[in-house]
């Protein structure tokens, strides 16, 4: 296991940096997220999203446990649950990729100035709350509360510690370099860490993955090889039921059978992808090809038969869970928003090791059908989960309501357990990140935003992009190039698999592409630009008939997104709709339609009997408007359905 040098190329921030791999990511100085659907987005996460959640941290006293501390503090002076630590840790890496993405002296200073004084104020309180031997956590080891890691099953101290790393890593790169404070408090947690559950010490595990993440970005960026041991040691250690029992089993904190035995991500979902994630980085710094393998294999069969339309994972309420395979109900769909951004973060790294384009699609996927869904318009609420079938309609909450619980319903202003809206918002900052990479031969683009792009390729030569679209409203995306020398390099865009009739335009001329990467090689000119035209048709998508829920459902797709129906207030009933799956939908002024009736047959007495014979003269056929999923109860409170029965 080597880590050679300290990461001292990632300073412009880049989320993961591995020493290898098939792709090199660009990182926050080389790519910028210029306007567009992301674009948007990013503004009011910085503008809205990240002072709502530092309000309601304050609010709550989740901050303030960091500086209620010293000899008279009792246990019940702490505030929220025991992992709410990390939850600050998560606003603070947010924060930093924020900073990163608009740095002081440019657009948007004022807001970028005000963030490195929060950043400068946690990390001090943060560092106060340290004990002398690094140990961090606010609830656990102080007068009158538990002792240290003596609930390991479900104290979250080191998954606590994980984010604090991640959030100290973003730091370093986005500006704070090695010397930043919070990196210093990094350091002596993980030393800590390293102290306590190394070789020769204490063999523990803790409840939640996500320590393995944190060990092994942290080992990139400072060279220290002990980090990397500890982290592929927790990876090791997992699976072999050392934690003790629980009603939800050892499935739940991913302790049931050991990584490098499982076929298929399962359990807790966020738990199973957070150390599918870890294992990911540690098989590649550690050059253990067939860890790397064994990963790939479970998540291509999680994608396979565990995996909602819109990319969400988790089908079981009861414990976040994955269900079996082709368990997928639409009404009773988890798909939290933790996990649709930890699967994103899985399929990156596979992605930067293998150089395989299926990934792409699905982190598109989950970003246009998970990420841009959760989060309300105004950035100040959110969905902790994302049902695909709304039966009852959604209620309207007040601006400073709180959700109880962390399950279902509707965007709220907060929950009791807010771990995806400061999730939700490191993506977002970092976003941009997520776009290009570097291959031996040039730049691959992988999602389609409005970006500048300027970087130097393996052999050091100066190049730079212009991407230009209003993607995903339509498929055209225009690459421009602004910077290039008299010598040949590679310009690869992705094709997805739904875009049958792709074509580019170069100088060329016009031609027909296929589904996957295209590759355009020669000597570029400045101002020279590729077209590439994407067909945003709208169409059916049928399930496969494994899938007992919505056999005898279709869903309508156009370009990345996911269509719902929904029905605003007192609207139609939508569990009496049936489509015409024989009508193609089409677009409209509106959206997209598709030829629909609504059937009201049902039985009052008792709900079961003979089969009735389907009569389509029943009622008639209208053109009923969907909207795209993350859309839907935007605008007031409502039903709506992804799966939809057919006539």
């Amino acid at each position: 296991m080597t880590v050679t040098s300290p990461d001292t190329t990632a300073v412009g921030g880049r989320p993961v940096v591995p020493s290898r791999g098939a792709l090199r990511p660009l990182g926050q100085d080389e790519v910028r997220i210029t306007g567009g659907f992301w674009g948007a987005r990013q503004d009011v996460n910085a503008t809205a999203t990240l002072p709502h959640a530092r309000s309601w941290m304050d609010r709550l006293g989740w901050t303030g446990n960091f500086t209620a501390t010293g000899p008279t503090v009792s246990v019940a002076d702490r505030r929220g649950r025991e992992f709410t630590d990390s939850e600050v840790y998560k606003l603070l890496e947010a924060m930093s990729w924020e900073v990163g993405r608009v740095p002081v002296g440019g657009a948007g200073n004022q807001t970028t100035v005000a963030l490195e004084t929060q950043i400068a104020e946690l990390t001090k309180a943060i560092a106060a709350a340290q004990a002398p031997d690094g140990y961090l956590h606010t609830a656990f080891g102080r007068p009158g509360q538990p002792d240290r890691y003596s609930d390991m099953q479900w104290g979250h101290e080191l998954y606590c510690t994980g984010h604090l790393l991640q959030a100290a890593v973003a730091r370093a790169r986005t500006g704070g370099g090695h010397e930043d404070p919070l990196l210093a408090v990094a350091r002596r947690a993980a030393d800590h860490v390293c102290d306590t559950f190394g070789p020769d010490a204490t063999p523990g595990i803790c409840g939640h993955p996500e320590i393995e993440l944190g060990l092994v970005e942290l080992a990139r960026v400072t060279g220290e090889q002990r980090y990397l041991d500890q982290a592929a040691l927790f990876v090791e250690r997992r699976g072999h039921r050392t934690l003790p029992p629980h009603h939800f089993g050892w499935s739940y904190f991913s302790d049931d059978e050991p990584v490098r035995q499982s076929t298929v991500l399962h359990g807790h979902a966020v738990r199973a992808l957070y150390l599918a994630a870890g294992a990911v980085d540690v098989a590649v710094e550690t050059g253990d090809d067939e860890l790397l393998r064994k990963v790939a294999a479970q998540f291509d069969r999680t994608l396979a038969r565990r995996t909602y339309l819109t990319g969400g994972m988790g089908s079981r309420h009861t414990d976040e869970a994955f269900g079996d395979d082709f368990v997928l109900p639409a009404d009773r769909a988890y798909s939290e928003t933790c996990a649709g951004v930890a699967a994103i973060m899985l399929a990156w790294r596979l992605l930067l090791a293998t150089g395989d384009g299926r990934y792409d699609e699905i982190v598109e996927r989950i970003l246009y059908n998970v990420v841009a869904t959760a989060i309300g318009d105004d950035g100040r609420s959110f969905f902790y989960a994302h049902t695909l079938h709304q039966r009852t309609r959604t209620a309207a909450l007040a601006d400073d309501e709180e959700q109880l619980g962390f399950g279902g319903g509707p965007r709220a202003p907060w929950f009791e357990v807010s771990c995806c809206l400061p999730n939700a918002a490191r993506l977002l900052a970092g976003l941009s990140c997520y776009l290009v990479t570097a291959d031996d031969t040039g730049l691959r683009l992988h999602q389609y935003a409005d970006s500048e792009i300027s970087t130097c390729l393996t052999d050091g030569r100066e190049v730079g992009l212009q991407v230009r679209t209003d993607y995903p409203d339509n498929g055209t995306v225009t690459v421009r190039v602004t910077k290039t020398d008299d010598r040949p390099w590679s310009i690869t865009l992705r094709v997805p698999q739904w875009a049958a009739g792709a074509e580019l335009v170069t100088t060329y001329g016009r031609r027909h592409v296929p589904a996957g990467d295209i590759v355009v090689y020669r000597t570029f000119a400045v101002g020279e630009e590729i077209r590439l035209e994407l067909p945003m048709r709208p169409r059916f998508t049928a399930p496969d008939p494994r899938i007992d829920a919505t056999r005898g459902c279709i869903a309508v797709e156009r370009g990345p997104l996911v269509y719902c129906a929904e029905a605003v207030g007192e609207g139609a009933d939508l569990d009496t709709l049936r489509v015409d799956g024989t009508v193609p939908p089409v677009d409209t002024e509106a959206g997209v339609a598709v030829r629909a009736r609504f059937d009201a047959r049902g039985r009052e007495s008792w709900p079961y009997g003979p089969p009735e014979p389907d009569t389509p003269n029943a009622s008639p056929t209208t053109s009923l408007d969907l909207v795209p999923y993350h859309r839907w109860a935007r605008r007031g409170p409502s039903t709506m359905r992804v799966w939809l029965p057919t006539t």
